[in-house]
């Protein structure tokens, strides 16, 4: 490796930031910590690191020179081992003396090995940024080599409310009694509820197409080749048939005789790395059952997409799916952002809750419409069961455009449409 190389893609850097022009996102870093950003490829991690560096450019507390940036899927420096990380500081110190810079590594995780560097820099009292798309990153292992000098935090694609902001649509105090506004909101959730939140597709014509490749190069680059996977037909039918059984708790056993029905054949061992495959590279997170015995909350769960995008290539006519969908994701990015602990979970004992959050005391349902008379019974009798039983739960029915207050012996429940309940900024 020629520091000549690490020294032109330092400059190349440092130009490409001050000339990239972002919109500020809802992410809320603390200057004096050193972070581990995570989440699914093309997310907007690397866009978080370079709204890191702008703010710093732009409250003065940093000059361009300041920043070193290494993007790891650059092709001119993937074949760098762990032991040529020390390269990059003495190029950048080659090229600007003895400042003490920002260090932001991206995608380091290609680098086998770079625990230990990322160390030594928090040690060295550098600030540190690392960015990576596989959740392996932070195994325990590799958290004990940190040395708990990183926070954690999982980056997520666009909120609604952020989507609204790139589109340059305002929801200002009593937004939704404005006619041109929420006529643009609503408009504007069609896209977002079909194509998902990668802010890379919102201005594309053919959003379906380049989140086929997206996909591809997720399946085939983040999870089949970097885990050696021999069957991928079978992880290819695997991935489809998670997409078919978005809403339903699904056990380990109940997938391999799916998977079977079809021909093929796969042990439950096989069918658990590969599952953990996908959720290592944050193609899908699963919630548990909160009342499930210890032993079940890891087998029988319900499994979500990271992006109404992606979800929505498996689907047809596949409505009631993404609105679950979309809400899971939504509850992921508010509760799962700092913190790899379950918070989310759904409810299974003598009535079904499509999602329970205990810290916030929220139950959830999710149908499309409840006009109908059998629907109604079945969302409204059973969140009113299970609020009978957990008193200090609040209850919300989320529909596509249903909203109305519903009380049922004293019981009050809140039915919001989907589009209005995004905009919230905390549940």
């Amino acid at each position: 490796m020629e520091k000549q190389i690490i020294k032109t893609i330092i400059g190349e850097k440092q130009s490409q930031i001050c000339r990239t022009e972002l919109l500020q996102r809802n992410e809320h870093l603390d200057e004096n910590s050193n972070y581990v950003l995570v989440g699914i490829r093309r997310a907007g991690k690397s866009y978080t690191i370079y709204q890191d560096i702008q703010l710093k450019l732009a409250h003065g507390k940093a000059k361009i020179e300041d920043v070193l940036y290494i993007n790891f899927e650059d092709e001119r420096i993937a074949s760098m081992q762990a032991d040529e990380l020390g390269m990059i500081l003495d190029a950048y110190r080659e090229m600007y003396g003895d400042r003490r810079p920002y260090v932001y590594l991206d995608e380091i995780q290609n680098v086998t090995g770079w625990e230990k560097f990322a160390r030594r820099l928090t040690e060295e009292k550098h600030h540190v940024m690392i960015t990576g798309s596989n959740a392996r990153m932070l195994s325990r292992e590799i958290s004990s080599t940190l040395g708990g000098s990183y926070i954690q935090r999982h980056i997520h694609p666009f909120s609604f409310s952020e989507y609204l902001r790139y589109k340059g649509v305002q929801t200002a105090s009593n937004w939704e009694y404005q006619p041109e506004t929420l006529l643009s909101v609503r408009r504007s959730f069609n896209d977002y509820f079909y194509y998902g939140g990668f802010a890379e597709s919102f201005d594309k014509t053919e959003k379906r197409e380049w989140l086929t490749s997206l996909y591809q190069k997720i399946l085939m680059g983040d999870i089949m080749e970097r885990n050696k996977v021999r069957n991928p037909r079978v992880f290819r039918l695997l991935a489809r048939k998670l997409a078919d059984s978005v809403m339903q708790p699904m056990s380990l056993k109940r997938l391999e005789n799916i998977i079977k029905s079809t021909g093929d054949s796969i042990s439950l061992t096989i069918l658990k790395d590969y599952l953990d495959y996908m959720e290592e590279a944050y193609l899908i997170f699963s919630i548990s059952n909160l009342v499930s015995p210890l032993t079940e909350q890891q087998t029988i769960v319900k499994r979500y997409f990271a992006d109404n995008g992606i979800l929505g290539l498996f689907l047809i006519n596949g409505e009631t799916k993404l609105l679950e969908n979309i809400v899971a994701v939504r509850l992921s990015q508010l509760y799962h952002s700092n913190s790899e602990e379950r918070r989310v979970f759904y409810y299974n004992k003598g009535v079904e809750v499509d999602f329970c959050i205990p810290e916030a005391e929220q139950a959830i349902q999710v149908s499309y419409s409840i006009d109908d008379a059998i629907t109604y019974e079945r969302e409204v009798g059973g969140l009113t069961k299970f609020l009978k039983t957990f008193k200090s739960y609040q209850g919300i029915i989320i529909t596509m455009d249903t909203e109305r207050h519903i009380t049922i012996d004293g019981i009050n429940i809140e039915v919001v449409p989907v589009w209005k309940w995004l905009l919230r900024d905390s549940l």
